[in-house]
């Protein structure tokens, strides 16, 4: 038996200033249970105890919002009286020691926080960082993520509809797997935790509980090193098909009226769906694990509460109701066990083999939770970067970048992903700048995104904070739908560290600064620190999901391209190269500050193309992004199959350089959007013409043929796994 001491609390993740305070909180020394219970609902993955302070600067609120923060995720209207229900949450740590069971468990635990609160789960996407495509260990790790997420959301049944991906050295031990997941429910049934009614039965409904995950919260919360492989005792293990009648169970049930709150066992499991469930309802929880369903003998109380098995959902019912739901629930062959009831202490009890293994009074538990402001260091701005001599030519320049790992099709990765399934994906990945999913029944749709550009925020935090934001707004924009709210993963390194520390301050800036100029409120979200092996951190990465609503699916483009079209770049080209691909990919350098971002010009160009979309006048849009211009263009030709002559003439910056509020409009009639671009004080700028020939014309008398073109951009994953 662990002998429960100052020694062993740290090792459970809590400093000297935490143990000291859990011995004042109990007046005596902690069992190990209760231990356990401290160190998981006190961990920086539980508590966010170093990035409280700065996630209040976020703008959370606007009349379409819900339910903001603090809630399983965010709920906003979308009008015909339904709600969106979305989040994204990270499984990074658990996706580099077991990439496959990592990143399944992480998909399935995003579904399990949206169905939870009454949502049917309509889309999955994924935010991925990889490290250097040279090291075996990557190839590694991207197979089994990719197979994992696949694996577990084409098995459950929900499409997996966009993501990103993008790789750098920085994320050599240390991968970034961030799920998100869209549901739609009524907004007269959204179903929240709070536990409420003295005596009601607390329900224990779905998988057995094992001994997989636990700690993994603690081990979510602490920097990797050599001996990480060790840990896989700490990854969950999921099971796809147990979540599919999961969700069917729990929504059946949610049709009744049986349910006084529901929450799913995630990080710390049983402890913290137990622990919020009655602190946020003012009210006292016994449990007796007697009645736990267990899949392995002789598990103990300090096992089984802070065990993360996967597919477990904690329910309070109404008593009169407990035998209608046990019916329901066992109809889909999942476990249901009655395991403890509310009370008016105030305290959390748990209770095993007749003896009492835990007694913690639940308010300081949460009230008393660290909270740190944590010192901060300023990384110096970059400067501009000065105008770069080359003379690489644009045919050879293209080539290379778009067969660049940051660019190349992803069509490997996403052809693993059921991107179709339940008959209501418009537009899929490599189809439009946002994935747009009809709501059934209904001629209204939702456009989903995640963005972020890691390279822009090592060298400018509140930049790259704030194109982040920026992005995922453009990029719902370019479809025709209204950019609604955010959903935010804010994975960073040690934030003991006070230049982590002031990256992250930096990030939340510039984001909230983007939020509020574009009426996009952030309404979950979750964050990941401790992302460092060995000392090295990650790339600062705040990946931001988003989610936009269009009244018609009909009226939503792509980027795909077809013939007779002309081809018009809304926003103004400065033409810079700093952070741009094209300075890392064919310079071979990393410097200079990244393009700024003026909130103000990306709000009034956004406006102006989303009303020239929903008028009918645009029959293909892209934004500019990585890569710029003329990257754009050649992913718009390769999109619709189809041939373009480019016009222009200018040097590398500006054709690659990546300056933001900038859009491609492909359109019939170029002078009325060329008159009402200037009516609107909007540069706007004739670049080239789509046409029947396969190839891509260049100026200066270079072209390239559409199947060199597409053998360039489709081959990096084939070849690599070849």
């Amino acid at each position: 038996m662990m002998q429960v001491n100052e020694s062993l609390a740290k090792s459970f993740g809590l400093n000297a200033g935490e143990w000291g305070k859990v011995l004042e909180i109990m007046g005596r020394t902690p069992s190990l249970t209760e231990l356990g219970i401290f160190s998981v609902m006190w961990s920086e993955h539980c508590s966010y105890k170093s990035s409280r302070v700065w996630l209040k600067e976020l703008p959370t609120k606007a009349p379409w919002v819900i339910h903001g923060p603090g809630e399983n995720a965010g709920v906003i209207d979308i009008g015909e009286g339904l709600a969106a229900i979305f989040k994204m949450e990270s499984h990074n740590h658990p996706s580099f020691i077991e990439p496959y069971q990592g990143a399944a468990t992480g998909v399935g635990g995003i579904l399990r926080d949206v169905f939870t609160m009454g949502a049917r789960p309509i889309a999955n996407l994924n935010a991925l960082r990889f490290g250097d495509p040279a090291l075996p260990v990557t190839k590694r790790v991207v197979d089994g993520v990719v197979r994992g997420i696949g694996g577990y959301g084409n098995c459950v049944g929900v499409p997996t509809v966009g993501g990103e991906v993008n790789f750098h050295p920085a994320y050599n031990g240390n991968p970034l797997v961030n799920a998100m997941t869209v549901g739609i429910a009524r907004q007269d049934k959204i179903f929240l935790s709070a536990a409420a009614g003295i005596g009601n039965p607390v329900v224990y409904v779905g998988s057995k509980t094992g001994r997989d995950g636990i700690h993994g919260a603690t081990m979510a919360s602490t920097e990797f090193d050599a001996a990480s492989e060790d840990k896989r005792p700490t990854v969950q293990v999921g099971d796809p098909f147990t979540e599919k009648l999961l969700i069917e169970a729990c929504l059946e049930l949610m049709q009744t009226d049986a349910i006084v709150a529901i929450q799913d066992m995630g990080a710390a499991g049983l402890t913290s769906s137990s622990v919020e469930m009655a602190g946020k309802g003012g009210v006292g929880i016994e449990l007796n694990l007697d009645d736990v369903p267990q899949r392995e003998t002789g598990m103990s109380a300090y096992e089984m509460m802070l065990s993360e098995s996967q597919e477990r959902m904690l329910l309070v019912l109404k008593p009169e109701r407990a035998e209608m739901a046990r019916a329901i629930i066992e109809k889909w062959d999942l476990d249901y066990a009655v395991i403890g009831h509310i009370t008016d202490t105030g305290r959390i009890v748990v209770k095993h083999k007749g003896v009492v293994e835990a007694d913690i009074l639940l308010a300081p538990l949460a009230e008393a939770a660290p909270l740190y402001r944590r010192p901060i260091a300023e990384t110096p701005k970059p400067t501009r970067l000065e105008p770069v001599e080359s003379n690489v030519p644009l045919d050879q320049a293209l080539l290379k970048l778009i067969a660049c790992p940051d660019l190349c099709s992803r069509r490997w990765i996403f052809d693993q992903y059921d991107s179709t399934v339940g008959g209501q994906t418009v537009k899929r990945p490599a189809q439009a700048d946002a994935a747009i999913i009809r709501l059934e029944g209904s001629k209204r749709a939702l456009a989903i995104t995640t963005d972020v550009t890691p390279r822009y925020c090592v060298a400018d935090a509140e930049v790259g904070g704030a194109q982040a934001v920026a992005e995922a707004w453009r990029n719902i924009t370019a479809t025709g739908a209204l950019p609604l709210a955010v959903t935010d993963n804010m994975n960073f390194g040690n934030p003991e560290k006070p230049v982590i520390m002031g990256q992250f301050a930096n990030a939340i800036k510039g984001m909230a600064a983007a939020c509020i100029a574009l009426d996009f409120p952030v309404v979950s979200g979750n964050v990941s620190l401790y992302n460092e092996t060995e000392g090295h951190p990650i790339l600062p990465t705040p990946a931001i999901g988003a989610v936009g609503v269009i009244e018609d699916a009909a009226l939503a483009v792509g980027y795909g391209l077809s013939p007779d079209l002309s081809l018009i770049v809304v926003g103004e080209t400065a033409g810079e190269l700093g952070c741009s691909l094209y300075l890392r990919e064919i310079l071979g350098r990393e410097e200079g500050a990244p393009p700024p971002v003026n909130l103000t010009t990306e709000r009034r160009n956004g406006d102006f193309v989303r009303e020239q979309i929903l008028a009918g006048r645009i029959a293909a849009c892209h934004d500019i992004s990585d890569g710029g211009l003329l990257v754009a263009l050649a992913e718009m030709a390769l999109a619709g199959d189809c041939g373009v002559e480019v016009i222009g003439a200018g040097a590398a910056e500006y054709w690659f350089g990546e300056d933001q509020a900038r859009y491609v409009l492909a359109v019939r009639d170029t002078a009325p959007l060329l008159a009402a671009a200037a009516a609107a004080g909007i540069p706007a700028q004739h670049v080239g013409r789509s046409c029947e020939e396969k190839k891509l014309t260049l100026p200066d008398g270079l072209a390239i043929s559409l199947p060199q073109l597409r053998d360039a951009h489709e081959g990096f994953f084939p070849r690599w796994f070849a």
